[in-house]
C-alpha cells in the first residue's frame, strides 16, 4: 500500500469539520442580509434627509415635537424649528426623526 490509512482518514476529517462549521457560517450569511444591511441602508438614508434639511420642511423631533424648519445653522449641529406662533426653539440635527412630504390633496371624487 502506497498511501498510510491515517492520511485518509485526515482527509475525511477536514470534510467533516467544514460541513459542521456550514450552518453558522449560513445563519451569519442570513443575518447580514437580513439585518445588518437594511440597517445601513436605512442609517444612510437618514444622513442624508438631515443632511438635506432646509428652511420650511415640517419636521418630527425624537420627543413627537412638530414643526417647521426657519434657520439651518451652516457648520453647526443646531436648527431652529417654529413649533407654533411666535415659538421657536433651537434643536439638535440628530433629535429630527423624519421630514414630513406634503400630500397633494385629491380633489376629484371617485365617480
Amino acid at each position: 500500500m502506497l498511501i498510510s490509512p491515517a492520511y485518509a482518514q485526515d482527509a475525511v476529517g477536514v470534510t467533516s469539520a467544514v460541513l459542521n462549521y456550514l450552518p453558522i457560517i449560513l445563519i451569519f450569511g442570513v443575518f447580514y442580509f437580513l439585518l445588518i444591511r437594511p440597517q445601513q441602508t436605512r442609517a444612510k438614508e437618514m444622513k442624508a434627509m438631515l443632511a438635506a434639511l432646509r428652511r420650511g420642511d415640517r419636521v418630527v423631533t425624537a420627543g413627537g415635537i412638530l414643526g417647521t424648519v426657519q434657520r439651518v445653522k451652516e457648520g453647526s449641529n443646531e436648527i431652529e424649528v417654529d413649533i407654533a406662533p411666535n415659538v421657536r426653539v433651537t434643536v439638535v440635527r440628530d433629535t429630527i426623526t423624519t421630514v414630513l412630504k406634503p400630500v397633494a390633496a385629491n380633489d376629484a371624487k371617485p365617480g
